[in-house]
């Protein structure tokens, strides 16, 4: 039984839901105390709850201490299996960060699984949606699976009542080894909102074209939509853009908020993407997080970030407790080199 401080690091729901999901994939049983201990609200949510009872059920998973605002959470797993399935997280909690947790165990599985996920597509954060579509999942289809993601529904705080679908066939997890930034290609994106007027979308569209100018003579293509009743449940929206290289793919996104105008929204997530660019690096800060336990579980791989983020810190640490692995974090002319072994 692997004990973990549930408070260490960056303490917050990525390490319950990372512990989980590696204890899933592993068959190695764990124990987390201090869940959340530091944070104003300590203890599990009802978005970490839902990630825990969905790794859980995948997993076949012995489970004590799944309750809200639990500080404590004893994790046995079983035999993992495929199917379908469906979960809710109750609230306008993330999908995404649902998805995090499930992902890495679809992928150990290795036989066809298909998840639907109600919650929120859309929110503070956590991956929006279409960074989550046009970003992370074509990096993993880079690894040799090719997951695919069903919007049936876009929600938002703090209604809710989006719904996403997961699916995921049966394949090998390869290494993935992105050395170089390559050239810029394309740079593409969405702003949209559901239940507002139209000019918000165009303004956060507007808002990310100074940043990006700055430093690529690529002309972004950004569509401004407007989503009606049946493709989304209440009011809200959000705006993602991405860059593909002749190498890569590297994205920024975030979520509409009440109080933030929406051209600032817009050169937040253009001032973030150009950031990647001007540097080399091969892959953004949340993907440098994200991929780090698929690297792991793939047994190698290695890419060109701009910074270490307190959140890869704490998945490094973690990782290694469950995996014979090593990362190694090596300085390299305003980027730094992350790299994964096997030990």
């Amino acid at each position: 039984m692997l004990e973990i401080d549930g408070s260490y690091g960056e303490g917050g729901g990525q390490l319950v839901r990372l512990a989980v999901a590696l204890s899933a994939a592993t068959g190695r049983p764990v124990v987390l105390r201090n869940v959340r201990a530091a944070r104003r609200n300590p203890g599990l949510a009802p978005q970490h709850l839902a990630a825990v009872r969905a790794v859980a059920s995948l997993a076949d998973a012995e489970v004590d201490g799944a309750a809200l605002r639990s500080l404590a959470l004893r994790f046995v797993p079983g035999a993992l299996r495929g199917g379908e399935y469906r979960f809710d997280v109750g609230t306008a909690g993330s999908i995404t960060l649902v998805f995090q947790a499930l992902l890495p165990v679809m992928v150990v599985a290795n036989r066809p699984v298909a998840i639907r996920v109600a919650g929120g597509s859309d929110v503070r954060q956590s991956p929006c949606t279409d960074y989550f579509v046009r970003v992370l999942l074509p990096l993993l289809a880079r690894m040799g699976i090719a997951p695919r993601l069903e919007i049936v529904r876009r929600g938002y705080y703090p209604l809710g009542g989006g719904e996403l679908r997961l699916e995921l066939d049966a394949a090998e997890l390869q290494p993935l080894h992105l050395g170089k930034h390559g050239t810029v290609t394309s740079i593409e994106g969405c702003a949209h909102v559901a239940n507002l007027p139209e000019h918000i979308a165009i303004r956060m569209r507007s808002g990310t074209l100074a940043p990006l100018a700055a430093v690529t003579d690529v002309a972004p293509e950004i569509a401004a939509l407007v989503l009606d009743e049946r493709r989304a449940h209440g009011a809200g929206g959000a705006i993602a853009v991405w860059a593909r290289t002749t190498t890569t793919v590297l994205g920024a996104g975030r979520a509409a908020e009440r109080g933030v105008r929406a051209e600032a929204l817009g050169t937040a997530v253009g001032a973030e993407l150009a950031a990647d660019i001007a540097t080399g690096a091969t892959v953004d800060l949340h993907a440098a997080d994200q991929l780090l336990v698929f690297l792991a579980l793939a047994g190698g791989g290695s890419y060109l970030a701009r910074a270490v983020t307190s959140h890869m810190r704490t998945a490094m640490w973690l990782i290694e407790k469950f995996l014979p692995v090593e990362f190694t974090v090596t300085p390299q002319t305003g980027l730094v080199r992350v790299e994964v072994a096997t030990r």
